[in-house]
């Protein structure tokens, strides 16, 4: 367990030190992908009524912004061990910012919709950081460090909410959201440039490990290796559930024969997912793997399902909270706007403290707190009626982001403990997992109330909370890395 006296030693406004410049030039990066991807929603308005886009139209953008993120997770993370972070957080930044500018004077639908769906990959960028910030801090600081750059990047989101809709609004006429895309995009490809200039993967002297094989996170026992292909299961189930979405029995945006040729690919891409994980690791039924080199896969998938509940409620709620205290207390829409704003900036303290509680108490136990916590809240709110006060109720999912928030700064605390080396692949297999929890709970919330959905929340996080509670290890010790030499040089995870 941590000492709180190494985290006594994170001073945020020593700018001398290179890792915690490493750390705010990273956050910013991790704010402008944000920035740029979720500019989405607060353009909408001005972009539907610039086109006179239907409501099912509108709808198809929002849910192309984010299906592009699932695969584009995995994909990055392998990347990033592969290449390393400062790369591929200058490519993201320059390459989405292009991708952005083209959505933002595309001149037909069919345009604006293949660019969003190349823009979700943006949304990747958070899987970047943490490798990045693993390297910069050592284990009795990483609860904390990664909890700042994951609660100030999100913010990414509230600045985009914040800033576009003044630009779109007093510029450019009906082409405002145009500029106000545009300026952010640019923006973003500046800092893209700015980034490869002045970041660095480790700190100096450091070595940056990388995985022996490329394609599939590497795994060190039969169990492991059987998990990990299941583990799989969900991505492709949440793209088959946005698909089901778009089909002929739902939005009807799109006829059966592409809904059939979609779920065809995805089952194919599955397969040939799955022959990649038996070809990189088929080697550990036959040649056990040096006991020091092992790590448990069950701590990954644990993390994966965590990361389901807590980011998966974060996307949700804050997507459905304004129409909920409208519809359920009949407050007006810019009164149920505020309270509902609240719900975000939550951000800027609950999950550095996740964090930073991780480096105190330890991982497991700050994810149990935490869960606990989730679980009572939304299964309290799963109890709410009309007839309650509304100060009450906000009371309630304040509380609840609170403790939901904090847990995604209690997962991302204990993700570069498990295998340094397969730091991206680890982190971008959980934050795939989160997109497929906000999914999942959107799409339970457009079929059931309001409070059923709540309910729907505290049954799966109690699950999760018990799966933490009996599977998850605290890590301890030290793990193995390989030299490119061969060597092997241990790294504390205390």
């Amino acid at each position: 367990m941590a000492s709180p006296s190494g985290v006594e030693k994170l001073n945020l406004f020593n700018f001398g030190k290179a890792n915690i410049r490493t750390l705010h030039i990273t956050w910013f990066a991790f704010f402008m992908t944000f920035l740029v991807w979720l500019s989405l929603g607060p353009m909408m308005p001005f972009i539907q009524e610039a086109l006179s886009l239907t409501d099912q139209q509108a709808k198809v953008l929002l849910i192309l912004n984010v299906a592009m993120t699932i695969p584009s997770r995995i994909i990055v993370g392998m990347l990033v061990d592969k290449f390393g972070p400062r790369i591929m957080f200058s490519s993201i930044l320059i390459l989405g910012g292009f991708i952005s500018i083209a959505f933002a004077w595309a001149d037909s639908y069919q345009s604006l919709a293949i660019m969003r769906f190349l823009s979700g990959f943006i949304g990747a960028g958070f899987v970047v950081g943490i490798r990045m910030i693993g390297e910069w801090f050592p284990a009795k600081q990483t609860g904390l460090a990664q909890g700042i750059y994951g609660g100030w990047g999100n913010f990414g989101s509230a600045g985009a909410a914040v800033t576009l809709p003044f630009i779109a609004a007093n510029m450019g006429g009906m082409d405002g959201w145009r500029y106000a895309i545009t300026f952010a995009s640019i923006a973003a490809i500046a800092y893209g440039i700015f980034y490869y200039t002045v970041a660095r993967n480790t700190p100096q002297g450091s070595t940056y490990f990388k995985p022996a094989k490329t394609g599939a996170m590497e795994v060190t026992s039969g169990f492991d290796l059987v998990l990990y292909m299941l583990m799989n299961i969900p991505l492709f189930l949440a793209l088959g559930l946005l698909t089901w979405k778009l089909s002929p029995t739902n939005m009807g945006l799109i006829d059966l024969f592409t809904s059939v040729i979609i779920y065809s690919v995805l089952l194919l891409i599955y397969a040939v997912q799955v022959w990649k994980i038996w070809h990189v690791n088929a080697h550990v039924l036959k040649e056990p793997v040096p006991a020091m080199q092992r790590y448990k896969f069950k701590q990954v998938a644990i993390l994966d399902f965590a990361y389901f509940v807590t980011f998966g409620t974060e996307l949700a709620v804050v997507s459905m909270l304004a129409m909920f205290y409208v519809e359920w207390f009949d407050i007006p829409k810019v009164t149920a706007a505020l309270l509902a704003g609240v719900y975000p900036f939550i951000n800027l303290f609950a999950r550095p403290g996740g964090g930073w509680i991780s480096d105190i108490i330890g991982r497991k136990r700050t994810l149990i707190i935490a869960f606990a916590g989730i679980t009572a809240s939304f299964l309290l709110l799963g109890m709410v009626d009309k007839s309650w006060p509304i100060g009450m109720v906000v009371g309630m999912t304040i509380m609840g982001g609170i403790f939901s928030k904090g847990g995604s700064g209690a997962v991302y605390a204990m993700v570069p403990l498990i295998q340094r080396r397969m730091t991206g692949q680890i982190a971008g297999m959980a934050g795939a997992f989160g997109n497929v929890g906000a999914v999942l709970f959107l799409t339970v919330n457009s079929i059931i109330s309001y409070d059923q959905f709540f309910l729907f929340i505290g049954v799966v996080s109690s699950v999760v909370f018990l799966l933490i509670l009996v599977f998850l290890e605290e890590p301890k010790g030290q793990i193995a890395e390989t030299l490119p030499d061969g060597t092997v040089q241990m790294i504390d995870v205390k």
